[in-house]
């Protein structure tokens, strides 16, 4: 699947697509990158690893939509299948996910849907949950609420601070998003309404 991806930070759930990609053990070919920021790190990542990248910085655009259109155009262009948000800390619009007409992922730092937006670890230490985790959904029009299809638990200990927590959090994501990736790829994901269901090898056709 030709796959754009979009990020606005450092890029190390970007890196773990690339570096998975590389070995040989996820069937997707990752066409271009872009964000919102021109000075994400996610830009040199993609730029060491000789992926085209682009840059959509929101004070070049009269309006958000302008910048979503230059987005969708950019898309067209490189004749993507799928989009991966991997740290992109804008909310696609309504009008923006009406116009994509392939599968759009996103991973967040929590179980959802306990605990959307941003500083998802931090809300969770202040609540006092016992486990928190991260999950890989599909996105649509609301915030981190698209059907879910992948959760992995991580405990949330006593001594944890947000930066401990985000750390351990961090490791599964790498790991969780490519095994979503990968299902989605080999045709396993089957979306029924908010109901995601992995198929197994003998439900295959």
């Amino acid at each position: 699947m030709r796959t754009a991806i979009l990020a606005s930070g450092r890029g190390s759930n970007l890196q773990a697509l690339i570096t998975t990609c590389q070995s040989g053990n996820l069937p997707i070919e990752i066409v271009a990158v872009g964000s919102d920021l021109p000075g994400a790190g996610a830009l040199m990542l993609a730029e060491e690893a000789g992926i085209p990248a682009r840059v959509f910085p929101i004070s070049n655009y009269q309006h958000r939509q302008a910048q979503e259109e230059d987005i969708l155009i950019w898309m067209q262009n490189n004749e993507v299948e799928l989009l991966l948000l991997a740290g992109y800390m804008r909310v696609l619009s309504p009008y923006c996910m009406s116009q994509i007409h392939f599968p759009v992922l996103n991973i967040h730092p929590s179980l959802l849907p306990a605990f959307p937006g941003l500083h998802a670890q931090r809300q969770a230490l202040d609540y006092g949950v016992k486990v928190s985790g991260c999950t890989v959904h599909f996105v649509d029009e609301g915030l981190d609420s698209g059907p879910i299809i992948l959760q992995e638990a991580v405990p949330v200990l006593s001594e944890d601070t947000e930066e401990s927590l985000s750390q351990r959090i961090l490791a599964v994501e790498h790991r969780l998003y490519s095994d979503a990736v990968r299902l989605l790829a080999l045709g396993k994901v089957e979306r029924t309404g908010r109901r995601v269901h992995i198929l197994q090898q003998e439900e295959l056709g």
